[in-house]
């Protein structure tokens, strides 16, 4: 082959091995974000616990680029904190914004209740108790994981009857510091009853075909949890932010 012909062609290659290393690069940010964020919300990962890189990238096979835009995204998102000097450690939960986030919550949910009576199917209110049985379940067992599950799943499914999916895409993102607060209430004696009292309550409006009585179920529902935030920072004064 030539001398330029093969120039050519080296150039070629790494060109599409450049753009081959991206997607990969991309693609491992993303899956070690995911596992991160799940591990910061579910509080498997306390505040103030230390986040190493390095570590990271080793038991994931990659370099350190991925586990640092990982962890950009998650400081974007206020789970984590980065100190130049110090390292990165998880953030505390910032008391200030929960308030906010629990009324934004409030009111799209109500409105995706409110819908979802309207439009639901047998089979789709078939779906949402099958949801609420796997959560008395979940109780019975004392699994609060399983349960955290069951109480997502519940609410997406109402969004998604709603014929608005994305309102429940909107909705994660809005309620992510929520979530953390949510998972420090469920150890409570007799919380998750309360919950599923609450869903049970919901459900028997939207049986009912009655929105206004369904919307009105959900805002209790979501209200419970403005109430809760006095006691729970009270009672696990570590893991929230005491300037907010």
């Amino acid at each position: 082959m030539p001398a330029r012909a093969q120039k050519k062609s080296e150039l070629r290659a790494l060109a599409g091995a450049r753009r081959a290393g991206r997607p990969r690069t991309a693609t491992a940010a993303a899956r070690i974000h995911a596992d991160l964020r799940a591990e910061l919300v579910s509080l498997q990962r306390r505040p103030g616990d230390p986040i190493p890189e390095t570590e990271i990238a080793l038991s994931y096979g990659v370099s350190r680029t991925p586990v640092r835009e990982a962890i950009l995204r998650l400081a974007d998102e206020g789970l984590v904190e980065i100190f130049p000097q110090s390292g990165i450690f998880v953030s505390r939960i910032p008391l200030a914004a929960l308030p906010e986030a629990i009324i934004v919550r409030r009111s799209l949910e109500e409105t995706t209740t409110r819908m979802a009576t309207e439009r639901a199917s047998s089979s789709q209110i078939l779906g949402l108790h099958s949801i609420l049985e796997r959560q008395r379940e979940a109780d019975a067992a004392d699994d609060r994981e399983a349960f955290h599950q069951a109480d997502e799943a519940f609410h997406a499914s109402i969004a998604d009857i709603a014929g608005h999916p994305g309102i429940w895409k909107l909705i994660l993102q809005v309620k992510v510091h929520v979530d953390r607060f949510r998972r420090l209430t469920l150890p409570q004696r007799g919380r998750m009853a309360e919950v599923i009292a609450e869903h049970e309550a919901i459900m028997a409006a939207i049986e009912a075909r009655d929105p206004v009585s369904a919307g009105a179920a959900m805002v209790r529902h979501l209200e419970r949890l403005l109430a809760d935030i006095s006691a729970t920072r009270h009672n696990n004064p570590e893991f929230f932010d005491q300037q907010s």
